[in-house]
C-alpha cells in the first residue's frame, strides 16, 4: 500500500523557517517524481517544488525560488522541503505526492498518482 505522510508544519512568524518531511512507503524507489504542492483557502492548488527520481533534478515555482529547497534521503525514504524566508502568502496546506509516470508538467498535480494527507503551515505574527 502506497503511503506518503507529511510532517513538520506549524505556525511560524514571517521570515522564519520550517522543514517539511514526506515519509514514503509501499513502493520502490522507481517513481518518476516526488512533488510538493500547496493549497490556500479559496485558491487553486499550486505546485511548489518537485524532484525527479532518476537524476534528482529539482524544479521550483517562481514564487519560492531561492527560499525553498527540496532534497531526499533514499535510505530513510524521505523527501524534505526546507523553507526559509517564509511569507504570509506561503500559508497553506502542503502536500507531497508521487508520480509514477512522467507528468505533462512536473509542477502540475493532476498527473501525480498518490498523495499524502497534508500538513498546515501558517505564517503569521
Amino acid at each position: 500500500q502506497v503511503q506518503l505522510v507529511e510532517s513538520g508544519g506549524g505556525l511560524v512568524q514571517p521570515g522564519g523557517s520550517l522543514r517539511l518531511s514526506c515519509i514514503t512507503s509501499g513502493f520502490a524507489l522507481d517513481y518518476y517524481a516526488i512533488g510538493w504542492f500547496r493549497q490556500a483557502p479559496g485558491k487553486e492548488r499550486e505546485g511548489v517544488s518537485c524532484m525527479r527520481s532518476y537524476d534528482a533534478s529539482k524544479y521550483y515555482a517562481e514564487s519560492v525560488k531561492g527560499r525553498f529547497t527540496i532534497s531526499r534521503d533514499n535510505a530513510k525514504r524521505t523527501v524534505y522541503l526546507q523553507m526559509h524566508g517564509l511569507e504570509q502568502e506561503d500559508t497553506a496546506v502542503y502536500y507531497c505526492a508521487a508520480a509514477f509516470s512522467r507528468p505533462s508538467q512536473l509542477l502540475d498535480g493532476d498527473d501525480y498518482d498518490y498523495w499524502g494527507q497534508g500538513t498546515q503551515i501558517t505564517v503569521s505574527t
